[in-house]
């Protein structure tokens, strides 16, 4: 057993550092900070695999810090010395303040670089040279090719959140950025999932990394309470303004599987006098962002976001998260459900699943490895679904065979959606969630 730092007091930082954590009220490091701060300090190249919510950004961000002012050095025009590599604007956006704030007392440069703004700004920001930049891949290449941004002079180089990047296709720009690296850097590898592209591509980037593996991702939070509610596509929205009426849930994010099924979402809770705001890929950086903020702020309870929208949303108190459509890939569960039951605190995860998302429902149960409760004490619980999560392989597959005969033939576009379900799940009352 690791002899980990109990507290950032006994991390070998530098004093304004220290401080900084201090003011912030940071006192006890979470896993991966204690066990990557002081290998990222001896200037070890790190592969973590880690979910979100695990402090992971200062667990990089704090040793980055240390190294800039203990080994000082001056960026020259259009340079910088560290780069991070994020998927999405708002992660972006969270990480920049992130630095801003461990480094308040350092005499530091950092700029953001993202798209779906104007690149003005962040050119001039960028031009006498920083010592950190985080950004996007897809506007960091707009300014490299443009002659803004040179990397020839990196000292650090991460790459944050390295699966998402694979699902959004930016595996082609990252590997165009990698090579305009120089060959001597310390390199940072962020994942919370390892596939075998991103085994892949983090062994073509890192030299004798230390692995550090915190809350695998088939893990969930203890103090995630995880409720299913079996419903007819069609009751959804309606199960959804039932459940919402409920003033326990203060802080609500509702997943929606599409942009368009988000707008939709929030368009029915407007006209049943339920504010709520849609946070996805189609707003504009300013729309997304002002709803984050209306969020943060308490002046909307119920944000509704699509996956790719939502990483990287890092909100303290968020007291329920609601599943209206289960996502296809069962890592995006813990993810999602990932946004409750932060810092301590606990949280309800509540999904809602009709009969073609039973497939998804048995892969989430496998993966967590554990049966999630069915909650029927609700106006809209379904028996046609649940007849079908309980039916035999076989006798699902005799019965979608005869509907696709009745149909004049063909398989199903989507193969999840007519795999037979599975799982059983306790049925019990919905639980209530404890705050601080």
């Amino acid at each position: 057993m690791k002899n980990l730092p109990k507290t950032f007091a006994e991390l070998n930082l530098i004093e304004p550092l220290k401080l900084a954590l201090s003011e912030a009220g940071y006192i006890t490091p979470t896993p991966i900070q204690a066990e990557a701060i002081p290998s990222l300090l001896e200037g070890k190249d790190l592969l973590g695999c880690a979910q979100t919510g695990t402090g992971k950004t200062a667990a990089f961000a704090l040793p980055i810090l240390h190294r800039l002012i203990t080994i000082p050095n001056k960026a020259a025009p259009r340079h910088a010395r560290v780069l991070v590599l994020t998927p999405t604007r708002e992660l972006a956006i969270q990480v920049h303040e992130s630095f801003v704030t461990y480094g308040k007392n350092l005499n530091l440069k950092y700029a953001v670089v993202f798209g779906g703004v104007g690149q003005s700004p962040q050119v001039k920001a960028i031009s006498p040279g920083v010592d950190v930049i985080v950004a996007t891949p897809g506007r960091l290449m707009d300014l490299i090719e443009q002659g803004f941004i040179k990397l020839s002079a990196l000292e650090v180089f991460v790459l944050d959140e390295a699966d998402r990047m694979l699902d959004m296709g930016f595996i082609h720009d990252i590997k165009k950025v990698i090579k305009l690296l120089p060959a001597k850097r310390h390199n940072l590898f962020f994942s919370a999932t390892m596939p075998p592209e991103i085994e892949r591509l983090a062994n073509s980037i890192l030299v004798k990394p230390v692995r550090i593996e915190v809350t695998p991702v088939s893990s969930t939070a203890e103090l995630i309470s995880q409720q299913v509610m079996l419903v007819d596509r069609e009751n959804k929205r309606p199960l959804l303004k039932h459940v919402l009426e409920d003033k326990d849930l203060k802080r609500v994010i509702v997943f929606s599987r599409t942009k368009h099924g988000a707008n939709k979402i929030v368009e029915y809770l407007g006209k049943n006098d339920i504010i709520a705001e849609a946070i996805h890929g189609n707003k504009s950086q300013s729309a997304r962002q002002k709803a984050l903020e209306n969020f943060r702020a308490g002046k909307i309870r119920v944000l509704v976001a699509t996956d790719i929208a939502a990483r990287g949303i890092d909100i303290d108190d968020i007291s329920h998260v609601i599943n209206y459509d289960l996502p296809n890939e069962s890592e995006s569960y813990v993810h999602r459900i990932g946004r409750t039951a932060r810092a301590g605190a606990s949280g309800i995860a509540i999904s809602f699943c009709d009969a073609d998302e039973k497939a998804f429902l048995k892969d989430i149960e496998k993966l967590i490895g554990k049966s999630i409760p069915v909650i029927d004490n609700q106006p809209f619980h379904s028996v046609k679904v649940v007849e079908a999560r309980m039916m035999s392989a076989s006798k699902a597959k005799a019965i979608i065979d005869g509907e696709n005969t009745l149909r004049g033939g063909g398989r199903s576009r989507n193969p999840h959606a007519r795999r037979p379900g599975g799982g059983g799940g306790n049925r019990n009352k919905p639980a209530q969630a404890k705050h601080k």
